[in-house]
């Protein structure tokens, strides 16, 4: 993957929620939900309580502002849909995913698409 380029970004007021839930809860991580219990919402838990496996892909990492970037999975099955696009997540008011850490905050995370463009495409072996 190319250095410049990634698959993933974190909106201003996201990395400010993410950065209250770190004092928390510690180090972060991002699972793209595949449409089950919650919806397809970006599911952020502590490290280590979501285990990821060989049929999870790493996306990238979403820097919060924090001593560690955030790195950001989806499952493989799931990926085959989203590999075209890029991904950002953003937070807004409401009731937050059942298993995610921002439940109990009054905000939910979400996730914002569009299409990768032409340099991304070359560089993630996509065109």
């Amino acid at each position: 993957m190319n250095d410049t380029l990634s698959r993933v970004a974190v909106t201003h007021d996201a990395a400010a929620l993410l950065r209250q839930l770190s004092a928390q809860h510690g180090k972060l991580m991002f699972h793209q939900s595949g449409g089950c219990c919650d919806g397809s919402a970006p599911m952020c838990y502590p490290v280590g309580m979501f285990l990821t496996g060989p049929s999870d892909v790493l996306l990238g990492t979403i820097d919060a502002g924090l001593d560690d970037p955030i790195e950001v999975y989806m499952s493989e099955s799931q990926f085959e849909y989203w590999k075209y696009t890029h991904l950002t997540i953003d937070v807004v008011p409401g009731r937050g995913a059942g298993f995610s850490v921002e439940g109990p905050t009054g905000m939910r995370f979400l996730i914002r698409s569009r299409m990768l463009d032409a340099a991304e495409l070359e560089a993630f072996g996509l065109s």
